[in-house]
């Protein structure tokens, strides 16, 4: 099986950081040279010890989900013949208490549009059934206690 990886960087500067009053910037960097300036959310840790411009792990657990399903639905879709032309999703993660009172993201929803071109038109079964198949294939789906929801557009567009 693969293994991946992430080296996460922080450093303290000339912030005190006993009174916990420290930025939580810090750096994302992935083995094929990606960086990503990241901090805590400010939903979590107010400004300006949180730097809302950078990403959050929330937020990144969200689009990990999102382009997971978005992998796995443009792999299915080729596989059946259909022509994906453009596929966005404004995903979105919703924190609740779970029973032992702690924060989680409960729920995460996705969005996606996607739009058809080519010779083959999906139909609303197909589509349905795109989905279904790429949340039942994908890793990341598989691998968190989150309900994950799917409330999806779609357009073809036949060729001119």
């Amino acid at each position: 099986m693969a293994n991946h990886g992430a080296t996460i960087e922080w450093q303290r500067g000339d912030q005190n950081f006993l009174d916990r009053r420290y930025s939580r910037a810090h750096r994302w960097s992935f083995d094929g040279g990606a960086e990503v300036a990241a901090s805590s959310s400010p939903h979590v840790v107010r400004e300006p010890f949180s730097n809302p411009a950078n990403v959050d792990p929330e937020e990144a657990y969200v689009a990990a989900l999102s382009s997971c399903h978005m992998l796995w639905f443009l792999d299915l879709a080729s596989r059946r013949g259909f022509r994906v032309d453009r596929y966005s999703d404004a995903a979105e993660g919703a924190m609740a208490k779970n029973a032992e009172g702690k924060q989680w993201i409960a729920r995460v929803t996705l969005r996606p549009h996607v739009i058809f071109g080519g010779a083959s038109a999906p139909d609303d079964a197909d589509i349905e059934a795109l989905h279904h198949e790429a949340h039942e294939n994908c890793f990341l789906a598989n691998s968190v206690r989150s309900t994950i929801e799917t409330q999806g557009s779609w357009l073809y567009r036949a060729e001119a």
